[in-house]
């Protein structure tokens, strides 16, 4: 006998198919969001690392630079350190080896254009100089190339997110994407959100930094984001300690290190990051905030990187390295 559902049972079937019409759409989102070809904008150090973690994690990867050359060191620096993962990985399997080498490297390709490149990728992450205006150039004339469910990123280390995403009309797809040196042996990437980051481009950054094995965290589009908010002030404050004479140079470092559990002190830290590096940036955020004491300039600093004395890349900095 055939009965007119009640009230109730009504309420339950139509709840019933919105959840199932709401997992569908959540879902197809998802799919749609799914970030499976990616374009690495910048064949340096943190570039060619972000093109190697993602090329071993299954990605279809275009690694591009303004010249061969460029691109050819950049191949060569990833082979070379695939060689030492896969021997690491397989160590008594050199075929295992060999096959694991070639696989991934058959995942990545190079380009000198920009523009051509992105015409069929889902995620593009720029890793180039740390200039603002250069940035900004680059993804505005990406911005027309790319198709329109193309996420973009940075990642940049000190620059704001929503400056570099302004000259774009995608604001809503521009996020960040801050992986720490050495890329494939760093765990930790910031996944970074503007005021007007969807969520659907803040998960697929998200699920995209978990599918390459990394731990991300998330972080709002503040100056620094998490790591470097802490850790550019604390190096600063470390050099100020040692210009008024309060320590030297050897007992902060020594103290840090067996006082605070650190591996290393702000000064060996400092030489590691290069002095140049940390003067960027703090000179960037005390023009964006010159009453904030901990984004003071320092004397030392500026005199060790005017006299090109910038850390272990020049062989010394505050300490001399061989």
């Amino acid at each position: 006998m055939h009965r007119t559902p009640g009230p109730w049972r009504r309420r339950f079937d139509m709840a019933f198919a919105t959840h199932c019409l709401i997992r569908c759409l959540s879902s197809g989102a998802a799919r749609h969001a799914a970030i499976k070809h990616i374009t690495v904008i910048g064949g340096g150090l943190m570039g060619a690392g972000i093109a190697q973690i993602a090329a071993s994690t299954g990605h279809s990867v275009v690694l591009v630079d303004t010249s061969e050359d460029i691109l050819k060191k950049s191949a060569q620096g990833i082979e070379g350190s695939l060689k030492r993962v896969a021997k690491k990985k397989f160590a008594d399997k050199p075929e295992a080896a060999a096959e694991f080498l070639q696989k991934v490297l058959k995942n990545i390709s190079t380009n000198t254009d920009a523009v051509s490149a992105v015409r069929s990728t889902d995620l593009v992450v720029e890793a180039i100089v740390e200039n603002l205006k250069v940035k900004q150039s680059l993804f505005s004339s990406l911005d027309k190339a790319a198709p329109e469910h193309t996420i973009f990123a940075s990642n940049t280390s000190s620059l704001p997110i929503t400056d570099i995403a302004s000259t774009t009309t995608r604001l809503d797809r521009f996020g960040g994407l801050h992986f720490f040196n050495p890329v494939p042996m760093m765990k930790l990437v910031e996944v970074i959100r503007t005021s007007q980051t969807s969520q659907m481009t803040f998960d697929a950054l998200y699920d995209f930094s978990k599918a390459l094995g990394k731990h991300p965290v998330s972080c709002m589009d503040t100056p620094g984001f998490l790591v470097n908010r802490l850790l550019v002030p604390y190096m600063m404050e470390a050099i100020r300690l040692h210009e008024r004479g309060h320590g030297s140079k050897e007992d902060i470092d020594m103290a840090m290190k067996l006082g605070a559990g650190y591996p290393m002190g702000p000064f060996e830290l400092l030489d590691y990051v290069g002095l140049d590096t940390s003067k960027f940036i703090i000179d960037g955020w005390h023009a964006m905030d010159p009453e904030n004491p901990l984004f003071a300039p320092s004397p030392m600093l500026n005199k060790l990187v005017a006299e090109v004395k910038l850390g272990k890349k020049t062989g010394e900095g505050f300490y001399k390295h061989k």
